[in-house]
């Protein structure tokens, strides 16, 4: 049985390894929309730059976030290859539509939503995990609030904390600060969105056999899919930049070291937590709780606006796909 299952097990790897990629390339704007916009690095060497901390996490970030996905979502015992098909396919839909119309939405949940689409039209609503989903959406408010009150926060006492300082000099210091937190930010981005995937080809893995003993994830499958990640990264995705960089709020080194910041301790907490939150979310946050510290009309509340509606939309839009492609397959 397993020999005849080969060929579509590679397949789905690959296609788990693909969304990965598409993953970092619609994701590359969290990592590097400070930097870009304010100037700090250029856009080659800022997306080098996130790749290279994209694939850090590997020896820093534990694998909490890829046992949720893999069995804290849908009961690990009814996911099938068909599920992971719909599961990626839902999610692929999702960050190209968002990725062609420039709105940074989550690539995170999008793949929670086709897995959950996917799943229950499998094996009914009995096969959702209530606990791993309930945080995971609980994250979709959560983190983006931590997010925009962390920024602010961070802005309003470093802002008390260089107050004697000279403008050139402050500027100086936050250029520095800038550039390791925005490593840290990156960091955090691989360690997180990584993971997912690696939850996803693991359950693959289980649930047609080819995983030894208890569920758990192989090296082969974390080095693939941090590797996957980075690639994506270097690819850019420079529509979405854009969004982030500017059309939120304008930042400079102060405003992009706090929103980088707050981003990595929100991303980097879930993390801890197991929590396959949104970097996304986080980071959007962020940036709004810069602009937010200074004046509230310095955010662009209509392209805010318009941002959010995507995060709304964005598990039950993949999750509709996610159902309609498993279902596709039954007809096989």
């Amino acid at each position: 049985m397993h020999d005849l299952a080969l060929p579509l097990l590679v397949a789905l790897i690959a296609l788990a390894l693909m969304f990965d990629f598409l993953n970092g390339l619609h994701d590359a704007a969290n990592s590097i929309a400070t930097v870009v916009s304010t100037q700090l690095l250029s856009p080659v060497m800022a997306v080098l730059f996130a790749a290279v901390g994209n694939f850090l996490a590997y020896w820093i970030v534990g694998l909490h976030v890829a046992e949720t996905v893999g069995k804290g979502i849908i009961n690990k015992d009814v996911v099938t290859p068909a599920v992971v098909f719909g599961a990626l396919v839902g999610a692929m839909f999702w960050n190209i539509v968002t990725w062609i119309k420039g709105i940074p939405s989550s690539s995170s949940h999008a793949l929670i939503g086709g897995l959950l689409g996917a799943g229950i039209a499998a094996s009914g609503l009995g096969a959702v995990e209530s606990s791993g989903t309930l945080k995971t959406l609980f994250a979709i408010f959560l983190s983006p609030m931590l997010g925009f009150v962390i920024a602010m926060a961070l802005m309003l006492l470093t802002s008390v904390i260089f107050q004697a300082s000279t403008p050139r000099k402050a500027n100086n210091t936050f250029k520095v600060l800038h550039l390791f937190s925005s490593a840290a930010y990156s960091i955090s981005h691989g360690g997180n969105d990584a993971q997912k995937t690696m939850g996803i080809i693991a359950v693959l893995l289980y649930s047609t056999g080819h995983l030894r003993g208890e569920f758990h994830v192989p090296e082969w499958v974390v080095l693939s899919c941090y590797a996957a990640i980075s690639l994506g990264t270097l690819s850019g995705g420079w529509r979405i930049i854009r969004t982030m960089g500017t059309g939120l709020t304008k930042l400079n080194h102060h405003s992009g070291f706090c929103a980088s910041t707050a981003g990595s301790i929100v991303v980097f907490g879930a993390s801890a937590l197991g929590i396959p939150v949104s970097t996304t979310h986080a980071i959007t946050g962020s940036v709004v709780g810069t602009g937010a510290a200074r004046r509230t009309s310095a955010v662009r509340w209509t392209v805010a606006a318009r941002v959010v509606t995507a995060w709304f939309i964005t598990i039950p839009a993949s999750a509709v796909v996610g159902a309609a492609f498993y279902l596709i397959t039954r007809l096989f």
